[in-house]
């Protein structure tokens, strides 16, 4: 491999002739999403801005925000992420873009022994929540599991203080046998929270535990069992526990900033978390089962908004597929635009 090839994964990147090939078959990129994986691998696993790339791919040019996430779903889907549930581009939510498993030419031999190259830590306290095992033996119940994953790191994000990885760069672990200081140098983390949730009738049981990556040592465990609908004081009691262990003299009004508002219903609250695996999908056939679900939560809780800002999403990615917006989503548009 020559000094200006990137592999990761099963790709490589050849940063001097701009191609990309999969096992040795070149792969098919827009120019724009070809200009965007260049700047991430270019930027080797650091963070690179939305402003950052904006100059880089669109120099001298004004163009919306949107470009980037229409660009970036593009480049996504050539890396065929979404079949192999590998995820290469990982979003920093509010700051921009990285490009995550790189074996640069330099560190060749290191990654065929097994080792990769080391993200370096953020200058602030850095944590990412890996997703929940689902321990109540019934694949139905999968959503809730991620549902509370999705929460815990909504909370924490919170946190000005707190570095917090996307949940799309955590989930990526979801259902293998993680070693926490190789998942910690893959993601540039010094915490990792991990655990497990069992729903059975009206009650939950949540464990959960805080790891410190580089050395494996466990900082805080602890399980709860609360009725279900104590959930959302439960997500808050987790939360705060967790930034309990990372920074004791934390003041109390940060640990009051992790508190949002909950929706009334609970029956709302489980219909949003149906939803999220058919959004997260960001294709048409996953929206479309999503919308109803949350149609349905927005019917029994009209301020609720979450499933609000949920069912945005579900009409941009209807929308930025190219598809055109049947005339109930239109009507949903100011003034009827379509």
């Amino acid at each position: 491999m020559s000094r200006d090839d990137i592999k990761f994964g099963r790709f490589r990147l050849h940063l001097g002739q701009r191609e990309l090939s999969r096992d040795g078959i070149p792969v098919q990129l827009g120019s724009r999403a070809r200009d965007i994986l260049c700047v991430l691998a270019a930027a080797k696993g650091e963070l690179v801005t939305k402003d950052e790339l904006m100059a880089r791919v669109w120099p001298g040019e004004v163009v919306e925000e949107n470009a980037i996430h229409v660009h970036v779903s593009g480049l996504r889907k050539a890396l065929d992420e979404r079949k192999s549930g590998q995820s290469y581009v990982v979003t920093v939510p509010g700051r921009g873009y990285r490009l995550i498993g790189l074996q640069p030419a330099t560190a060749a031999a290191a990654s065929e022994a097994g080792a990769r190259p080391d993200l370096a830590l953020p200058d602030r306290p850095s944590i990412a929540v890996l997703p929940f095992q689902n321990m109540s033996g019934d694949p139905e119940q999968e959503y809730f599991a991620d549902g509370v994953v999705e929460d815990i790191i909504a909370g924490l994000s919170r946190i000005k203080w707190l570095f917090v990885i996307a949940r799309n760069s955590g989930f990526v672990y979801k259902g293998k046998a993680v070693d926490v200081k190789q998942v910690g140098r893959e993601l540039g983390v010094r915490y990792l929270l991990e655990g497990g949730v069992r729903k059975a009738g009206d009650r939950i049981r949540i464990s959960a535990q805080l790891v410190e990556a580089e050395n494996g040592a466990h900082l805080w465990a602890e399980h709860y069992d609360r009725l279900l609908g104590d959930i959302f004081a439960l997500q808050d009691e987790i939360t705060m526990s967790v930034i309990g262990a990372i920074e004791p003299s934390l003041r109390k009004a940060e640990i009051e900033r992790v508190k949002r508002k909950r929706p009334d219903s609970l029956d709302a609250y489980d219909l949003a978390l149906r939803a999220l695996p058919f959004l997260y999908s960001a294709m048409p056939e996953g929206v479309a089962t999503a919308i109803p679900l949350l149609e349905e939560a927005l019917e029994l809780e009209p301020d609720y908004a979450r499933a609000h800002a949920d069912l945005a999403w579900c009409l941009h990615h209807r929308f930025s597929r190219g598809e055109r917006l049947p005339d109930a989503d239109r009507r949903r548009l100011p003034n009827g635009r379509s």
